[in-house]
């Protein structure tokens, strides 16, 4: 089909290699996207995304390399220590490390060079940059002969060299070959004896050319005369109009033209075809000799993409322990149990974007067996995001076999991540932004398995408190109770840390603020424990809305903190025991007219269902401790 379809050769293409699925990591869009992992989310550009920072290849097959590991992370972790074992070396000998990366950064592209030359539209500069490709494979062999790790000796032994190939393309091609096929020039001389013989043929009869002309000035008189060339007379002998009476009588009139009249004569046309006669053979017998080069080389295609292949590998091999040194960046210890441990560990795009040192790193430990799912408040701009993604970005580094940002690391395989961050709508295909992201929640609760890696963002901000409030609850409920996947949970609903107290899987964490007057401090630094508040009026502030706005905002603001906090200080009512028939005087009148006052003040409006339901079962237990008192009294 794709011979009939391509029209060509399609020879270089590799049959299709099936995987087992629990080879790699899934990842899905959203999460490829969100984590920003080849391209920036706003921009949609390669800087600023975790492929910028990971990748200082010197080939583009070391680039296509790097961005398929990132793309398909490792799950084994055998496969994951082999690469993490390669770096390790790599990063420990500075000198052989940049001797192939030299060698490396003179490399041509293989594959893509074997794919044209393959498809018959490769050119002669295509063979020489193949050629000095395969010359550099025994160099490369020599440096990496001293490195011990087994993708390094594998390596080594892929990139075995193809001596007789490498030194033929090079005895044969000119250095200055042109991109051409069929003008000549492609060939050294000496290369072949029947090309060199032509060639000296028609270099000779051009130099006859030029001495020609010197002699017929000199026998006519006509020192304007000149022989030129074109491509639809040939050869000829040109003299203006006004020496026309000087022209010999052996001069055939070939061309007239304005102002001049072209001439040939038997000894020219004799020359000419001897000239254009051994041009244009040594012309046909170059493209016969390139063809027939060719061919040898496409027969070891297979060959030639398995080098290309490896020496992708190594460039990449090569840029993760270059990032690894010059970030600071350690080794991961690749464990089975499912933990995370995280010491003083940073986001590696974010760190780079600041000056040396100034980046806050943080702690972060999940257990399986204790704390699995950390609920994180505090406000916008403390680094809450940063925090979520550099977790997931660390995990996903170990897991192509990468040194990771921290001081310290212990990482329990992972099989998938996902991400569940900011709000995006669908409005072309009819989803509104609260529906996205309820359908990519619905995604993950429906694909997340114990093993997998949870990072949810805000989930429920999309639509009204109480809905939302009550759908992150039991989400949270969902993947602590029944998934039993890790995860970190970030949320402004603050109800939602009395989870913490009830599942001994959660644990509440909260990211430093300092206020100073109206001025608030974003520490970046996560702590445990629950934030007091969201500080949303302050960042409002630094965004620039309007003083007016702001003053009304905090009067609201307090008079909504008065309603609520109205509950917590409301008189404790005592109702009489149910045996006993209430009297219309005493105090049992009383408390009942301070239980009425406290129902009818009551703001529902304003309450979420989980604030309704706590204050009235503190009433219960209220109400419940005065009867019994009171029959204890009787």
């Amino acid at each position: 089909y794709l011979r009939l379809t391509q029209r060509g050769e399609v020879g270089h293409l590799r049959w299709p290699r099936a995987y087992q699925l629990d080879e790699y990591m899934y990842l899905d869009a959203n999460t490829r996207r969100n984590l920003e992992l080849t391209r920036t989310l706003r921009e949609g550009k390669v800087e600023g995304s975790l492929l910028w920072v990971l990748d200082p290849t010197v080939t583009g097959m070391g680039a296509r390399t790097l961005r398929g590991w990132l793309e398909a992370p490792l799950r084994q972790r055998a496969a994951i220590e082999e690469r993490l074992a390669a770096v390790e070396e790599l990063t420990g000998d500075f000198g052989r490390r940049e001797d192939l990366r030299r060698l490396l950064a003179r490399a041509a592209d293989l594959p893509r060079l074997v794919a044209r030359l393959s498809c018959r539209t490769g050119n002669a500069r295509d063979l020489l940059g193949l050629g000095n490709t395969l010359a550099l494979l025994p160099e490369l062999g020599e440096v990496l002969a001293v490195f011990t790790a087994g993708a390094l000796v594998r390596l080594r032994e892929r990139l075995a060299p193809l001596p007789g190939l490498a030194e033929k393309i090079l005895g044969a091609i000119a250095p200055d070959a042109p991109t051409t096929l069929k003008e000549g020039g492609i060939f050294r001389p000496g290369f072949h004896p029947e090309l060199d013989e032509l060639r000296e043929a028609a270099r000779g009869g051009r130099e006859w050319v030029a001495a020609l002309e010197a002699r017929e000035r000199e026998r006519t008189g006509i020192k304007s005369l000149k022989v030129g060339f074109n491509q639809v007379f040939g050869y000829y002998i040109e003299v203006t109009r006004a020496n026309l009476a000087m022209v010999p009588p052996d001069y055939v009139r070939r061309q007239t033209l304005a102002n001049a009249e072209r001439f040939v004569t038997e000894e020219l046309k004799e020359y000419e075809r001897r000239i254009l006669g051994a041009d244009e053979r040594a012309r046909a017998l170059e493209y016969e000799l390139f063809c027939a080069l060719r061919d040898e080389v496409v027969a070891e295609t297979k060959r030639l993409q398995e080098i290309g292949i490896a020496l992708g590998e190594l460039d990449a091999l090569l840029s993760l322990a270059e990032v690894a040194v010059k970030n600071n960046y350690v080794r991961p210890e690749i464990v089975e149990d499912g933990s995370l441990s995280l010491v003083a560990a940073r986001h590696p795009v974010v760190e780079q974007s600041l000056p040396p040192g100034e980046f806050v790193p943080n702690d972060c430990h999940l257990d399986p067996q204790g704390v699995r799912v950390q609920i994180i408040t505090g406000p916008n701009m403390s680094g809450k995001s940063t925090y979520l993604r550099q977790v997931a970005l660390v995990v996903l580094l170990a897991h192509i076999g990468s040194f990771v940002p921290a001081r310290a690391a212990k990482i329990g395989l992972v099989d998938r991540i996902f991400t569940r961050i900011g709000a995006a709508d669908d409005l072309a295909g009819g989803r509104s932004t609260f529906l996205v992201e309820m359908s990519e929640t619905a995604e993950i609760l429906r694909a997340a398995t114990a093993a997998s890696l949870l990072i949810l963002d805000e989930i429920g901000r999309g639509t009204g408190t109480i809905d939302g409030e009550a759908i992150a609850r039991a989400v949270l409920e969902y993947i602590h109770d029944r998934i039993r996947a890790k995860a970190l949970f970030a949320t402004h609903y603050h109800e939602l840390t009395a989870l913490a107290e009830e599942r001994p899987g959660m644990a509440n964490f909260n990211v430093s603020v300092i206020r100073e007057g109206e001025e608030i401090r974003f520490c970046h630094q996560l702590r445990p424990g629950a934030a007091d508040r969201s500080y949303g009026i302050e960042v409002a502030r630094l965004a620039g809305l309007p003083p007016a706005v702001l003053t009304r905002a905090r009067e609201l603001q307090l008079q909504l903190e008065e309603a609520r906090g109205k509950l917590s200080t409301m008189p404790k009512p005592v109702v009489p025991a149910p045996v006993r028939q209430m009297s219309l005087f005493g105090p049992e009148k009383e408390e009942m007219e301070a239980v009425y006052r406290a129902l009818v003040s009551l703001p529902l409006e304003e309450m979420t269902p989980l604030e309704a339901f706590t204050w009235l079962l503190d009433l219960k237990k209220r109400l419940q401790g005065r009867s019994r008192k009171r029959r204890m009294g009787r």
